[in-house]
């Protein structure tokens, strides 16, 4: 990151730029009064077609580039994954407010808690250092698990902290600006550990993110006509915290800032990687917990645990589960040269599960591979475009319910013109 950016983001803090904006108009939603909302006109942008553009030639890409001019609309097809994190910071008022102008109709609020116990948006509780200009605020760096140390190319150690919601009040929360997530290991100075943004990303709106509380981020996606699916993330400290602050409390305190706001419960798709989470919903909020989302990341532990994973979704289903979450690569795999639907995804479809799947536009150019999201089907990936080719099998023929994308705009244009 340049200094003058740096500058920027301290100066920010300084003054305290980030505190959200009052918004006017008291009105109703969901029957339950609260603050007026819109739906802001879509506008995709030269993205979505940018990657038509790039897809080989062939019926799909006909397809998708006959809708160029079409009208479109919100979509629940749609997911704003932490946002629109390709170029805003992620779990930002700015970054949600991009994501619902492209047609994202799902937000996500990644949700952790502070030190004095309040709920705030963050994908990790332990991620301020990369994610925020923690650093840069002398006395709550001073706060942080694990202080700011710089980079020793002599014993090649690089440099690190951690600074984690935890070690904060929600007061001093809402002083911190977001920043694109990122750190640079080299670094030797504040300054420098806070740059690192990948040359995919870009810093242009990255000078002071307004970062949220979830009853804030509930606030606005209300406002915004979106629904909601907050995840409830791992805690980083040991639970329960402070000695009597369970998981089951953390839990239930995310449903009931929905309950208190008066949100209909199959407007919120709660999520967690702890399936013990989901089976509490299910069990203790019956009317979230039909909806609940078990985001399943077994898969990642090598071929036995995939295997294992597939094995286990009906068991999963019996357990009143009806919405499971694996990563994209999960669900496909390569039929020679073509993607078709892998194992878990016949498994998931055979015991009667909703399948949402994540995450797209988080891999940079795919001229390389993709990487990670797309590690099943890597020998066919070469080009921007077969984003596209990969959604299509996933909506078409796996038949996903919705997919996360940190730049929302792609989904939405492909679901529009498919009429999904």
């Amino acid at each position: 990151m340049h200094p003058s950016k740096i500058t920027l983001i301290v100066s920010a803090a300084l003054t305290g730029c980030c505190a959200l904006a009052t918004w006017a108009a008291a009105g109703h939603y969901d029957g339950a009064p609260t603050k007026s909302y819109h739906r802001l006109t879509v506008q995709l942008g030269p993205r979505p077609y940018f990657v038509v553009d790039a897809m080989e030639d062939g019926e799909l890409k006909t397809t998708l580039a006959a809708c160029s001019e079409n009208t479109f609309k919100p979509t629940e097809f749609s997911i704003g994954h932490r946002g629109a994190p390709l170029q805003f910071p992620e779990h930002t008022r700015e970054s949600y407010l991009a994501a619902a102008r492209m047609g994202a109709g799902i937000l996500e609020c990644d949700v952790t808690f502070t030190e004095d116990r309040q709920l705030v948006c963050r994908h990790s509780q332990c991620d301020l250092h990369t994610t925020t200009n923690i650093l840069a605020i002398p006395e709550l760096a001073a706060q942080c698990t694990q202080p700011f140390t710089p980079a020793d190319p002599e014993t090649g150690t690089a440099a690190s902290a951690v600074c984690c919601t935890s070690d904060i009040t929600l007061a001093e929360f809402k002083t911190l600006c977001g920043k694109m997530d990122a750190s640079d290991p080299t670094a030797t100075t504040v300054e420098e550990f806070l740059g690192g943004t990948p040359t995919w990303r870009t810093d242009l709106y990255s000078t002071c993110g307004t970062v949220l509380t979830h009853a804030e981020s509930i606030e606005l996606f209300s406002q915004l006509g979106t629904k909601f699916t907050p995840e409830l993330k791992s805690a980083s400290v040991t639970m329960p915290f402070q000695g009597d602050y369970t998981q089951e409390a953390y839990a239930q305190q995310m449903i009931d800032e929905y309950k208190a706001a008066g949100i209909k419960p199959n407007h919120v798709f709660a999520q967690s990687f702890n399936l013990d989470d989901v089976l509490y919903w299910i069990e203790q909020e019956p009317a979230f917990g039909r909806q609940a989302v078990f985001l399943d990341d077994r898969v990642d532990f090598g071929p036995e645990a995939f295997a294992a994973a597939v094995a286990s979704l009906p068991s999963i289903a019996a357990q009143g589960v009806n919405i499971v979450a694996p990563p994209t690569w999960a669900l496909v795999e390569l039929d020679g040269d073509q993607i078709v639907p892998s194992d878990y995804a016949d498994a998931a479809n055979a015991a009667g599960l909703d399948i949402i799947t994540w995450t797209l536009e988080r891999s940079g150019p795919l001229i390389t591979g993709g990487g990670y999201y797309y590690q099943s089907v890597t020998d066919v990936i070469d080009r921007d475009g077969d984003m596209l080719v990969l959604l299509d099998v996933l909506a078409q023929d796996v038949g996903i319910r919705g997919i996360f994308s940190d730049w929302p705009a792609t989904v939405t244009y492909y679901a529009n013109c498919m009429g999904l």
